[in-house]
């Protein structure tokens, strides 16, 4: 709270209008000093740097983006002149806990997985998006899945030392026409988790996007007019493109207008290079190239590590393919 002090020395002749003219000046430094949204204003973008290795590591919403191809191509037009790498760990039915990485073992064994990952991309950057499940489980799990998040952030923290993190509220769901099921009390929930959720990531010192509100939040009661997903979850390539759209957003950038079509050159080369990191971290076949089963084809994990060429250059080709759009943009 700012406290003024103020000394009146005004002729009496001036006293009214001067003291009108002080106090207005003095209630908009006041309040300009007061303002949330002055104080807040350095915090509504995250910053990127030159460099910077992103790493997506959330459930279902995130790992099907690889499908479209949405949010790099937006990402990296936002940033303009700033190269950065984007590789997604994501994993479908994820948990904090690491349940669905954990194959055959305990979710421990998923959280090591996640680990070696992590070791091996050696992120700067790291966002995440969990919690849809409690769209159907309600919060009574709210405090044990909490401490599991902790435990996660402190794990990427410790093998990535000085990694920035994005904290993303999980995305409304939608009522679509019967058989599927009307979705409104799965929205009360996720209404409620993002609330919990906003406090945890300030309590974490993490950025926090509210994914959640940005895609409409609570929607009207009722069957979806202009449905986003394919089953009222799993969202749709328009629904992808809204979503990226908004979490772009949402970390305080904003891309160039561009129409869906421009940006399908950078879409092809990111569809390209995901494909051959998604066979880097997670091989057909695992089972037989470093698991139980490795002393039948174990030589050929050899192989895996020769991705790595191939996703660098990947990169360099998104990184041309923006530039030459960026390009085009100035000439006109």
């Amino acid at each position: 709270m700012v406290k003024l002090r103020i000394v009146w020395i005004i002729a009496p002749m001036f006293a009214k209008p001067a003291l009108a003219l002080l106090f207005t000046a003095f209630a908009a430094i006041a309040q300009e000093a007061a303002s949330p949204a002055a104080k807040q204003t350095e915090k509504n973008a995250f910053e990127f740097m030159e460099g910077d290795r992103v790493v997506l590591i959330g459930n279902t919403v995130i790992e099907r983006e690889q499908r479209y191809a949405t949010l790099e191509p937006r990402l990296a037009l936002a940033l303009g002149e700033t190269k950065v790498t984007v590789r997604n760990l994501a994993w479908s039915a994820d948990t904090v806990f690491g349940h669905a990485r954990s194959y055959f073992g305990p979710p421990e064994e998923g959280l090591q997985r996640l680990s070696s990952h992590l070791d091996l991309l050696k992120p700067t950057v790291v966002v995440l998006c969990y919690g849809s499940e409690m769209a159907f489980e309600g919060l009574s799990g709210l405090p044990d899945f909490l401490t599991g998040y902790r435990n996660l952030l402190e794990l990427i923290r410790k093998q990535a030392p000085g990694v920035r993190l994005v904290i993303v509220s999980p995305p409304p769901v939608e009522t679509l026409a019967p058989p599927l099921p009307d979705l409104g009390y799965a929205n009360k929930n996720l209404s409620s988790f993002r609330d919990a959720l906003r406090k945890f990531a300030g309590s974490q010192n993490t950025f926090f996007i509210d994914l959640f509100e940005r895609m409409g939040g609570v929607p009207k009661t009722g069957v979806s007019s202009k449905p986003l997903t394919e089953n009222g979850i799993h969202y749709t390539a328009e629904g992808y493109a809204k979503l990226s759209s908004k979490l772009v957003e949402g970390l305080g950038l904003t891309a160039p207008a561009v129409a869906t079509a421009e940006l399908d050159t950078i879409r092809r080369e990111v569809l390209a290079k995901d494909e051959l990191f998604f066979n880097r971290w997670r091989p057909q076949n695992e089972t037989y190239l470093f698991g139980f089963r490795k002393h039948e084809q174990g030589q050929n994990a050899k192989e895996i590590p020769m991705f790595d060429l191939l996703i660098d250059k990947a990169d360099g080709n998104i990184q041309a393919a923006k530039a030459s759009l960026l390009a085009s943009k100035k000439q006109l």
